[in-house]
């Protein structure tokens, strides 16, 4: 786990990690879960892809589709693998905060070293309602609390002057900022210790130039060594070599995304040698070809 320092400087890194990876949920041939996949996985992110941190139980690790047995289960055995060198961040958000705040708990009570915490979604309540949401899940535990902000998915931003409020909180400490608004996401930076963390791969860099502090990655399953070079660059100043590897590994950050993240990682995993089995339904696998493709995409970023 990386140390629990308050500060964000490059000697050393805010208190989530910079290199994060949403891990997807290894499942058997018969679509149950297999926890031995689990296991490696995580090892194969941490010790080859460079990951400081994994977060288990989000959205790219089908969490709409697994029980609450399983999703422990997963972090259970993902600490087993990595949790003495990688910062685990259960996923625990839900559209329903008693929910939510039952399962931040057995998060807790796992072992689970922080959480990731969705807008409440379809229900699109007001900015009050956001808040005390946040509010009352960061109250359950002691364990520090990233926000996830992703209105595409949610229907609902989470306004500045709100992430402005949560800051307050001495568990919220950090931001997944998928709202695609990097005025926005600089302002509430400025105005608060936030830790942001890019919520959409290709936006790292952007991202890290008005003051976040690195990335909570799909294709990252496949890009973290390119990815964890861009951010050390950005943190030593080297503008002008981030934006090198920016361009280079541009292609894959955004390929990830030509199917649903889950399934195209799997898929990829999969015609790698790595497969960690099936996606469950309503997901369903891509076409080959559009595997092929972005598979080609790393190949060609990871040659230079």
């Amino acid at each position: 786990m990386t140390d629990g320092a308050d500060t964000s400087t490059p000697q050393s890194g805010p208190r989530l990690g910079r290199l994060v990876t949403a891990m997807v949920t290894a499942f058997a041939d018969d679509g149950s879960l297999d926890l031995d996949g689990v296991r490696r996985l995580a090892t194969e992110l941490v010790d080859d892809q460079a990951n400081d941190a994994l977060v288990v139980n989000g959205t790219t690790g089908e969490s709409p589709t697994t029980t609450e047995d399983e999703k422990f289960a997963t972090v259970t055995a993902t600490l087993e693998a990595v949790g003495d060198r990688a910062t685990i961040i259960a996923g625990v958000g839900s559209f329903d905060t008693a929910h939510t705040v039952r399962m931040a708990r057995r998060a807790a009570d796992v072992g689970a070293h922080a959480l990731l915490v969705v807008t409440p979604y379809y229900s699109k309540p007001v900015q009050q309602g956001i808040e005390a949401h946040f509010r009352a899940v960061a109250d359950a535990t002691d364990l520090p609390v990233m926000v996830y902000d992703i209105p595409g998915r949610t229907g609902v931003p989470i306004a500045p002057e709100t992430l402005v409020s949560l800051a307050e909180h001495p568990n919220i400490v950090a931001v997944k900022d998928a709202k695609g608004d990097i005025v926005s996401s600089s302002a509430v930076m400025a105005a608060t210790d936030l830790d942001y963390y890019a919520g959409d791969d290709a936006i790292t860099l952007p991202l890290l130039s008005v003051g976040g502090v690195g990335v909570v990655g799909t294709s990252t399953h496949f890009t973290g060594r390119g990815m964890r070079e861009l951010i050390d660059a950005a943190l030593a100043n080297d503008w002008a070599h981030a934006l090198e590897v920016h361009r280079r590994w541009l292609p894959a950050f955004t390929g990830v995304f030509a199917a649903p993240g889950c399934c195209m990682v799997k898929a990829g995993l999969e015609l790698a040698g790595r497969g960690v089995g099936p996606v469950r339904l309503p997901m369903v696998a891509p076409d080959d070809a559009v595997v092929r493709e972005f598979l080609a995409k790393v190949h060609t970023a990871a040659q230079g």
